[in-house]
């Protein structure tokens, strides 16, 4: 959807002058060169003045396991509260297209600013609330929400609760809505799960008339560098067009449902390049009178299969705890734990909620992941 926030010239790459009548200064902020979506941005002060470059952490994920063939939990809620939302980011599980991992952020530090110049980020809120605050503006959130940074935006996370838990990925491609859901010209059609009512797009845009040190942590290929700016990042007076960040609440998703078991894909809310994103919201079961609500025994022959679970309970699962992330991986037939199938006969709806992700390339795990696995959930399913 096209957006614009604060003051922009009638025309794109005008002149566009201040009160003292010096000009602004005009930022294309674009994805795949000039050949895909951008948003055009005006500077108080030139954004290209750095003072100083350091480099600071390693982040890339270290592979604990590089060729998995187990079905895996996590209990991913053992980690503590660490720090700001980027230092306190714990990769589980990547490949070459996407990382995901938790992170349980604590503190607020609003004199460091954050760009991932190579990833485009999804960050789902499990507990917490607060303001992503941006240079196009700023995105209040709460639990249950989806927040997509694109890559290249300068954000600082400000969470305002203390117990704060989010799931992330870091994609190498662009993570968009499923383009059936879309029409031609890019409407959200008629029987989509989501609209553009649900989306919530920046607003609020502040900016700031400051020279001196200001610093932003960039992360570019899993190197993070300190790059010292002259003016202050958020000098940004007015902008338009597509490409910004926004957040849209897992609670706004609509389940579609029939009459038997109804496929994974029927839930996927986003998209990147060899991977999907699924949200399973409360919603009534099947309705055909001799329906099996728990999901048929299945072969992901091409996917791997990675579950965080949110809330409820979890008819066709024993003893995971919301919080926890299983992997299925690909080829390996996996279903119902024993017993789940016969419970489910007769149900009529389901409270549960969970993010699932499903990769086209297989998942390797990070060392942080083996430490805190439950080493026995691969035999869950012996009877």
């Amino acid at each position: 959807m096209y957006h614009k926030l604060g003051k922009i010239p009638p025309k794109r790459h005008i002149q566009f002058r201040k009160e003292d009548g010096s000009l602004f200064y005009e930022e294309l902020f674009g994805t795949e060169g000039f050949s895909s979506d951008s948003s055009l941005l005006y500077h108080l002060h030139p954004p290209t003045q750095v003072k100083d470059v350091k480099d600071l952490a390693d982040v890339a994920p270290v592979a604990g396991v590089t060729h998995n063939i187990k079905s895996r939990k996590l209990k991913a809620n053992t980690f503590p509260s660490s720090n700001f939302y980027n230092e306190s980011k714990i990769p589980l599980l990547f490949n070459n297209d996407v990382a995901i991992g938790v992170a349980c952020p604590s503190e607020i530090n609003d004199s460091i600013f954050y760009k991932n110049s190579s990833f485009d980020e999804l960050v789902f809120i499990h507990h917490g609330k607060g303001v992503l605050k941006t240079f196009l503006g700023e995105i209040n959130f709460g639990s249950g929400d989806y927040i997509i940074i694109p890559k290249g935006v300068i954000y600082q996370f400000c969470f305002t609760s203390k117990k704060n838990k989010v799931l992330y990925l870091e994609s190498n491609s662009s993570i968009n809505f499923p383009k059936r859901y879309l029409s031609k010209k890019g409407q959200f059609l008629e029987g989509a799960p989501i609209c553009e009512r649900d989306i919530r797009l920046p607003k609020n845009l502040k900016w700031y008339d400051e020279k001196g040190t200001f610093k932003i942590r960039i992360n570019k290929g899993y190197k993070v560098h300190e790059v010292t700016y002259a003016s202050h990042p958020f000098d940004v007076v007015g902008w338009d067009g597509y490409c910004y960040p926004f957040a849209l609440s897992i609670h706004s998703f609509e389940p579609i449902t029939g009459m038997i078991h109804q496929p994974p894909p029927v839930h996927q809310i986003f998209q990147g390049h060899n991977f999907v994103v699924c949200s399973f919201c409360p919603r009534l079961f099947d309705y055909h009178p001799l329906a099996i609500p728990a999901p048929y025994n299945h072969s992901n022959i091409d996917s791997d299969e990675v579950l965080y679970y949110v809330e409820g309970n979890f008819m066709s699962r024993d003893n995971i705890e919301c919080g926890d992330i299983t992997l299925h991986p690909a080829g390996i037939p996996h279903g119902p734990h024993p017993g789940t199938i016969e419970k489910s006969i007769g149900e009529v709806k389901t409270e549960e909620l969970a993010v699932m992700v499903d990769t086209f390339k297989p998942l390797q795990l990070t060392k942080q992941a083996l430490a805190i696995e439950d080493a026995h959930y691969f035999k869950s399913w012996l009877t």
